[in-house]
């Protein structure tokens, strides 16, 4: 099976299992609709990428007899008493963070370009999180 698209959202509901069997397996699967295309992929794929092509940065700090996490670059930060509270503190935080944007920050302007990473925090659950933030568990 080649990349499969349809040029139309009734095309692509009557061909269904094959646009999705299509995503499943890695290949290009697309819906037009109007002047608009859709990509569909698979979960999985999607989240491995994200999290390949966009390094946390992290920085955790050891200060004061805590911790604090921070991205540079977004509006989440967090501190704990000890490492693995201020990382649990952060995934909360980017959790938080993710739902925000869903909601209201979209489309402003300053947060926008964060489409990719809240795609990742939305698609991973704690422990992917924690492992794309500081790298496998202690």
């Amino acid at each position: 099976m080649a990349a499969v698209h349809f040029d139309s959202y009734t095309e692509a509901r009557t061909h269904l299992k094959a646009l999705l069997d299509a995503a499943e397996r890695g290949r290009v699967a697309t819906v037009r609709r109007e002047s608009a295309v859709t990509a569909l992929v698979d979960v999985d794929r999607l989240r491995h990428y994200l999290a390949k092509v966009i390094p946390s940065h992290a920085q955790v700090i050891s200060e004061a007899g805590g911790w604090s996490v921070f991205i540079p670059g977004l509006p989440v930060s967090a501190d704990g008493a000890t490492f693995d509270q201020a990382v649990a503190e952060m995934i909360e935080g980017l959790r938080e963070y993710a739902e925000d944007w869903q909601d209201r920050l979209l489309d402003v302007p300053n947060h926008r370009e964060n489409w990719g990473v809240v795609q990742l925090i939305s698609l991973s659950d704690d422990t992917q999180l924690r492992e794309w933030l500081v790298g496998a568990a202690r």
